[in-house]
């Protein structure tokens, strides 16, 4: 470990700054050197180069023919087509004039009154994206009151309807339905959910209604059937997990009041600056070499991201999919087996002061730190909470302090720093960890665009669905009470004992069959 003129040293030659973003990096708790940089000089140029040619429209998954360009999300004259910066700037204007529409009341609930709340339903990327915004960005003055359906799960949704009666009611809620391919049987949940909700209000689903989805989806076909308020484009070459830069976020923040174009003009920002070719001046290729350093370019490490503000909590979650879904691959570009990857997880300082940091501090070293320091306290100024010191002193002291504590015990941290949490400097952010994920995918050689294990999981769940219907057929023609085992062997080979099992006690549990003792709880017997 360094002394301390090292790390200052260290500190200044290794510091990023960017005064117009209001932003730096310090990796100086990495122990990086000049050696390092240079043994990786070479893929570093790579890395630099494929992001280049993504951006000028190369082919980012050749299988399925697609282009990877959420970059043009906020620079539309770098888009490869006129029609791709006029599909961009459209969609743009779209969403500014639906808002404004929406806000002055031109577009009106179905009662005559203005729209007070929104409710946004999506999963993955068309959710956590959204949330992020919503959160880090609210406040007492947004336009309108911002919810979600973030999932499948029945009481979730009768939680969030709840809340929404509270605030003005569905009756004055405009729903905001988002999924590229139209089929995510999550969000279609959601979106039947919201419907039955409107429907039991004695409300019309379709004066409620807006679809953010890709061209001729199933979604976009039952929006134009049943004529919904609008439509707005999603684009194949547009990832889930980097597109709340599009539609997908920017409708939802519009509708809130949010900034939207400050968010755009940061993501722009920190595109060129990230475009930079001198490592020590491009802040997400050094925090890819950093992520490789740590884990070896194998995954050894888990990121822990530590924001120290209140508003950025939900940058962790945001960050697990970004982070997890581009880089988490069983093969690389060569087809060999890798399994690759970086876990991602985290909480808000100082609350892990109190929770995991004692063993960051003292357990397995098997993790890095990313802290985000935000340096404003508030918008008006502090009260004393002892002579001369505020409750944002002790933030800061407690962010310094872990970093600190850390580092004497061999574990290494990265610190990103912005001046104040505003649509400007998170859209910033949001541009450094895409770009950051993308370079690290070409330092470790794996497809940072591709993800074959999630279409695995759709396709074992719905496995799990038609194994169900199975199960109800087989046990409404049972003539007696049945155990998992006696069901299976009607089903057939098709059927695990285990998961049909499984399935009659989510069946009985919601009063959709019976189920009675058996000579231990796995023989328990089953009817209709």
């Amino acid at each position: 470990m360094a002394d301390t003129k090292q790390l200052w040293d260290r500190y200044q030659s290794q510091l990023i700054v960017d005064e117009r973003l209001g932003f730096a990096l310090d990796v100086s708790r990495m122990d990086l050197d000049d050696a390092l940089l240079a043994q990786h000089a070479a893929l570093t140029k790579k890395a630099v180069d494929d992001m280049a040619k993504l951006e000028a429209g190369a082919l980012a998954n050749p299988d399925e023919k697609r282009m990877v360009g959420h970059y043009w999300l906020r620079a539309p004259q770098l888009a490869p087509t006129p029609e791709l910066r006029a599909q961009i700037e459209d969609t743009l204007g779209a969403v500014h004039r639906f808002a404004a529409d929406v806000h002055c009341g031109r577009l009106s609930a179905e009662d005559g009154g203005r729209f007070a709340n929104v409710l946004v339903i999506g999963i993955g990327g068309s959710a956590l994206g959204p949330q992020l915004v919503a959160d880090a960005l609210g406040g007492a003055d947004d336009r309108m009151r911002v919810f979600f359906f973030d999932n499948t799960d029945p009481d979730g949704v009768d939680r969030v309807i709840e809340q929404i009666e509270r605030a003005g009611g569905m009756a004055r809620t405009l729903t905001v339905v988002i999924s590229k391919s139209g089929g995510t049987k999550e969000t279609r949940n959601g979106m039947l959910e919201a419907q039955a909700a409107y429907l039991a209000r004695g409300l019309s689903p379709s004066l409620h209604l807006v679809a953010v989805t890709g061209e001729g989806s199933e979604l976009d076909k039952t929006a134009v059937s049943q004529q919904w308020l609008a439509r707005f484009p999603m684009w194949d070459w547009v990832g889930g997990r980097t597109s709340e830069l599009c539609a997908v976020g920017l409708l939802p923040a519009a509708l809130q009041g949010l900034n939207i174009e400050g968010m755009l003009k940061g993501a722009r920002s920190m595109d060129a600056l990230t475009r930079n070719p001198d490592v020590k001046q491009n802040p997400a290729l050094m925090m890819a070499l950093c992520w490789l350093k740590a884990t070896e370019g194998k995954g050894k490490k888990d990121l822990v991201v530590l924001p120290y503000k209140d508003r950025l909590v939900l940058f962790s979650r945001y960050l697990q999919q970004l982070v997890m879904e581009s880089l988490g691959k069983q093969h690389d570009l060569d087809g060999k087996v890798v399994h690759q990857g970086i876990a991602v997880y985290g909480n808000k300082g100082s609350t892990d002061q109190h929770a995991y940091v004692q063993q960051l501090r003292d357990g397995v070293a098997n993790f890095f730190v990313t802290f985000l320091e935000v340096q404003k306290e508030r918008a008006g100024s502090s009260i004393e909470v002892e002579p001369g010191v505020t409750s944002g002193d002790y933030l800061f002291g407690f962010l310094q302090g872990t970093r600190r504590a850390l580092y004497e015990g061999g574990r290494g941290s990265i610190t990103l720093t912005i001046d104040d949490v505003t649509p400007h400097r998170l859209g910033a952010l949001i541009a450094l960890w895409e770009r950051a994920v993308g370079f690290y995918a070409t330092l470790v050689n794996v497809n940072a665009y591709h993800q074959p294990g999630v279409e695995a999981g759709k396709k074992a769940a719905q496995a799990v669905i038609t194994l169900q219907g199975k199960v109800v057929e087989a046990l409404t023609s049972a003539k007696a009470a049945v155990t998992a085992d006696q069901l299976a062997a009607t089903i057939g080979e098709s059927a695990e004992t285990e998961t049909v099992f499984k399935i009659l006690e989510h069946l009985a549990a919601n009063g959709r069959a019976r189920k009675s003792k058996g000579a231990s709880p796995c023989q328990a017997r089953f009817t209709r």
